[in-house]
């Protein structure tokens, strides 16, 4: 990367996105990888980028953000590891940290099945990290913090431990008894026990310093007391001391069998490290998107360009116009005219900030439908660029930039110039200014340029491959609406601004004669297009606002014909339901007269029998007849039928639209006896789907659950006597039950004892989604022994 490319990156302020980005990556090594990544010039590597941020928006949108806590730099503690050193706690308790946070990543991606298939870059990235759980809970197990070895590390540290603390006691008793003695209270100068130099000792006065057989270690600063460990205590101290030697070595050899177990993983520990650090960097693109409310852009690599709704990612995004700008296909130059302050140094910065962006794989702030052309450098000539050291004027300093510019632009460059050829003569800067463009014209380089001179504004008009476009101006409140128009070059507007602040019409006037006529009538020609301009957009605008409330009618009205549609045909389904259900139970009856016809006929003369036979005959052609202009109800599949059903289910069958209670299980055939309204049908299994009434009553039973919850939870929760393991089941299921319940403060009692089960507990209580924060509770309300813990 040349270091006019790297200058030109500083002008478009592109280090100010880099540092945004570099604030969201959460750990050391992420925010390194940030500062040192580049700009890429390869099409695919910027897609495979592109895809990755886009990967990590959507993952954050779908899970919500990523453990990504405990991510440390793993190599000095490696490499101390390798050669038979002994990590200190702190480092320890970071390596367990850092195969904390694989662990819950991996678990992060493996909630979902089809998380491979539409996330397959960080999918591939987390698969490969190694996670060794049994390391991790033996760190935890054996270190409480930085500063402190659990007794649980190993059953010799706990006797050292118990040996210590009955010493401990002996000595202060022994010591009590000197401070409560009569004979030696005159002696001393407080009846206090203290330490010196590790060891117990009492205060004496100086004067009885012989009075008192001991061993003196320290003396106050007044020199009126002397510390005395009085020889009774001092074989004691020395045992003491012996003992916390040996607290000390076992420690040491805590350490070092911990640091053995890492030793063993540190090539994976550090493969870890690196798929964390790009998995942070990933994710920090993926915030900075979500921050900017950005997309990913189309991208090529022919140099067309092509911004949709750009904004400036630095400005306030609540006031910011958003631009249209494009580039590369019919045209290579493009010349902005407009006044000052109107927007067009920010247009220049937008485009090349915007390139550079898409380059290094950030998404930018732009329609979805945006495309970028991919360019080996973006060279930018823009701001005031005096130097006093150098003796440049403003003019010199641009033009010693716009040389070097012409030196290394190339066809797949982008090329901002900003006031071309400005801080000279205008006759002379205009004529320089078009040569320059001509120069890249020839080239095919792509180049846009802000100007004020007219004479550029027809040569875009008169020559092929150069474009015109100007940011529009409101005369009328002499305020610029920063909105880009590309085809339309600008006009000054100077005599206009000047007679709206109040310049005489006589100056105007006088001034009006002095530029040629030649400008006077291209200056009438722009004002004249300008206003045909603005009346074809308002008339655009009004056109474009009727489409969009005939296209709202229209969708208004077809959904009222959707409507009747589906109650006419709901209509139709239940009439022919009710039709049915009447003709079933009709049939039900005449069979029943018919059956009754049959018995008497044997009881009457042949007669009788014979006009019985009749009526019998009529009846049953008529219900043949009925029966055949009865269309059949079509009995068809549904995609998601019922699995388990169960006698008394409420079901629902889509080919009837009608809804019914299930009387018996499936037969062998499959088919299960409904009973619908009035009718009783077997109904085949696969055409049956839950009754949405199931469903709700399936949530009132969640909400009664929720209620009697609500009544019987309390606000503290005893743990008292359990291990970790026993007791963090019962917390979570309490937190849970306890949020469900609406509480926002509850009292977990773990009681004081070594600390561990508290120090386990708060520690476990940082990753509980429900926990906002934890604190001791007051001395007065259990003090250490009892945490307190504020609920989201």
């Amino acid at each position: 990367m040349s270091k006019l490319f790297e200058k030109s990156q500083r002008v478009l302020e592109f280090d100010k996105i880099i540092y945004e980005l570099e604030e969201l990556a959460i750990s050391k090594p992420g925010k390194e990888l940030v500062k040192n990544t580049e700009i890429s010039l390869d099409l695919e590597e910027i897609k495979k980028r592109q895809n990755e941020t886009s990967e990590a928006v959507n993952l954050i949108i779908k899970k919500g953000e990523p453990p990504l806590f405990g991510i440390y730099p793993m190599k000095d503690y490696m490499q101390r590891v390798a050669i038979g050193g002994s990590l200190s706690p702190l480092a320890l308790l970071n390596v367990s940290d850092f195969l904390r946070v694989s662990r819950y990543l991996k678990n992060y991606m493996n909630a979902e099945d089809d998380l491979s298939v539409n996330f397959p870059v960080i999918t591939g990235l987390i698969e490969n990290l190694s996670s060794f759980r049994n390391i991790e809970d033996k760190i935890n197990e054996a270190i409480i913090s930085e500063d402190e070895i659990s007794d649980n590390a190993s059953t010799k540290l706990a006797s050292i431990r118990r040996q210590i603390q009955r010493k401990k006691d002996s000595v202060r008793d022994k010591l009590n008894q000197i401070v409560a003695s009569d004979k030696d209270k005159t002696l001393l100068q407080d009846s206090i026990v203290t330490i010196r130099e590790g060891r117990y000792v009492v205060p004496v006065k100086q004067s009885n310093k012989s009075k008192v057989k001991g061993l003196v270690h320290d003396v106050s600063s007044s020199g009126q007391t002397v510390y005395i460990e009085p020889m009774a205590v001092v074989n004691l101290n020395n045992e003491l001391r012996e003992l916390a030697a040996e607290e000390r070595e076992e420690i040491e050899r805590i350490l070092l069998e911990l640091s053995a177990l890492v030793s063993e993983v540190s090539y994976e520990i550090l493969a870890n490290e690196t798929i964390l650090t790009e998995v942070d960097f990933i994710f920090a693109k993926g915030r900075l998107s979500l921050k900017q409310n950005a997309n990913s852009p189309s991208l090529n690599n022919k140099g067309y360009t092509n911004l949709k709704e750009a904004r400036h990612p630095l400005l306030n995004q609540d006031n910011i116009v958003p631009i249209d700008i494009y580039i590369g296909d019919d045209f290579t130059s493009l010349i902005i005219t407009g006044p000052n302050t109107g927007g067009k140094t920010v247009t220049l910065k937008t485009i090349g900030l915007l390139t550079l962006m898409t380059q290094y794989g950030l998404h930018i702030p732009a329609k979805e439908s945006s495309e970028i052309g991919i360019v080996k450098n973006v060279f930018a000539d823009i701001g005031d660029e005096q130097s006093i050291e150098q003796s440049l004027s403003t003019f010199s300093s641009h033009m010693v930039n716009i040389v070097e510019i012409l030196k290394e632009a190339t066809s797949d460059s982008l090329v901002l110039f900003d006031e071309l050829g400005a801080g000279t003569d205008p006759t002379e800067g205009a004529a320089l200014a078009r040569s320059i463009m001509d120069y890249m014209l020839e080239r095919n380089i792509r180049t846009i340029s802000t100007t004020h001179y007219n004479q550029l504004k027809i040569y875009a008009l008169t020559v092929d491959g150069v474009r015109n476009a100007s940011m529009e101006f409101n005369v009328d409140t002499l305020s610029p609406t920063y909105k880009l128009l590309i085809g339309v070059p600008g006009k000054s507007n100077a005599f206009e601004i000047s007679k709206r602040l109040g310049l005489s019409d006589e100056i105007i006037d006088y001034a009006r004669d002095l530029i040629s006529e030649d400008n006077i009538e291209f200056e009438n020609v722009l004002k004249s297009i300008e206003e045909d301009r603005t009346k074809i957009e308002k008339h655009r605008d009004e056109a474009r606002r009727h489409e969009l409330d005939l296209e709202k009618k229209n969708r208004e009205l077809e959904k009222e014909i959707e409507k009747v549609k589906s109650q006419k045909d709901k209509i139709i389904n239940d009439a022919k339901i009710e039709a049915k259900r009447i003709l079933n139970a009709t049939k039900d009856d005449i069979n029943l007269v018919l059956d009754e016809i049959h018995s008497i006929k044997e009881e009457v003369n042949t007669e009788q029998a014979r006009r019985l036979q009749q009526a019998q005959d009529v009846l049953r052609d008529d219900l043949k007849k009925v029966a055949v202009g009865n269309k059949k109800i079509k009995i068809e599949k549904v995609k998601n039928p019922v699995k388990n059903i169960k006698i008394g289910d409420s079901v629902r069958v889509s080919s009837l639209d009608a809804e019914g209670t299930v009387l018996e299980l499936p037969d062998s055939q499959g088919n299960v006896l409904v009973q619908i309204g009035m009718m009783k049908m077997k109904l085949p299994k696969a055409s049956l789907v839950m009754s949405e009434k199931v469903e709700e009553k399936s949530k009132q039973r969640t909400k009664k659950i929720i209620e009697r919850k609500a009544k019987n939870i309390t606000t503290e929760i005893d743990v008292r006597g359990m291990n970790f393991d026993d007791a963090k089941i019962e917390v979570d299921k309490y937190l849970d039950d306890a949020y469900l319940s609406g509480l926002k403060s509850v009292r977990i009692i773990h009681g004081k004892g070594s600390g561990v089960l508290r120090q386990k507990l708060k520690e476990d209580l940082r990753y509980n989604k429900h926990v906002k924060s934890t604190k001791d509770a007051p001395y007065n309300e259990g003090g250490t022994g009892v945490s307190i813990v504020e609920l989201r």
